[in-house]
């Protein structure tokens, strides 16, 4: 079943600060009602501009604005319920990303005269999620660094090398092995921390490591 726009509305405000405006489409007269924050969304002030639909796709970013007006064609035609998330530039220059919510109506004669729904202005939610993925990412990438930089001082200490060796040792063994550095080196640094010895490391490293590298042990 196709969720109400007013139930998408809800689902959408959950946990986030997303900005709201309705509006109504006359497929019969060509005219636009907007509510004060479609027009806020767009970065205009309430009856600043009157809309129309040439005004809406010339604000939708380039690479979005096809998709948006076959959308529109489409509903305007069956009346089907339709959703579509996608890109403006507001009048100030800013982009926005929007989800634009909506459904027909139709006259006595069942023929659709009119589309409604809502603008959601999702920006906000988009960047906070971004956000949080690039800070995710950077927690990774530290944790990573930190294994594979304590890795290659294990490594060089093991072999009596100095570490940009010990990491190109690490790296050979990633590619005979098809193990990722890091996961070379987690292996690496998981040994040290159970007191693994010289040879269970170089174990780790044996693909291209030779006999003659094993160090002997006191």
């Amino acid at each position: 079943m196709t969720a109400e726009p007013l139930e998408i509305e809800r689902a959408l405000t959950l946990g986030a600060n997303h900005a709201i405006g309705h509006y109504r489409y006359d497929l019969t007269t060509q005219i636009w009602f907007w509510s004060d924050e479609v027009f806020r969304i767009h970065g205009f002030e309430p009856g600043d501009i009157v809309p129309t639909t040439s005004l809406i796709l010339a604000h939708k970013h380039p690479d979005d604005r096809l998709r948006v007006s076959r959308i529109l064609a489409h509903a305007a035609v069956t009346g089907e319920p339709f959703s579509s998330v996608h890109r403006i530039m507001d009048a100030k220059g800013q982009e926005r990303t929007l989800t634009v919510i909506g459904r027909g109506r139709r006259d006595t004669t069942g023929r659709v005269t009119e589309l409604v729904g809502y603008f959601v202005d999702v920006t906000a939610g988009i960047t906070t999620q971004a956000n949080k993925a690039a800070d995710a990412s950077i927690r990774a990438s530290a944790v990573t660094r930190a294994s594979i930089e304590q890795a290659k001082g294990i490594v060089a200490i093991t072999l009596g090398i100095d570490p940009e060796d010990a990491f190109e040792r690490m790296r050979g063994t990633s590619n005979d092995t098809n193990v990722a550095v890091r996961d070379v080196a987690q292996r690496i640094v998981d040994l040290a921390g159970n007191r693994g010895t010289p040879q269970d490391v170089l174990a780790v490293l044996s693909p291209v490591v030779p006999a003659t590298d094993v160090v002997p042990g006191d």
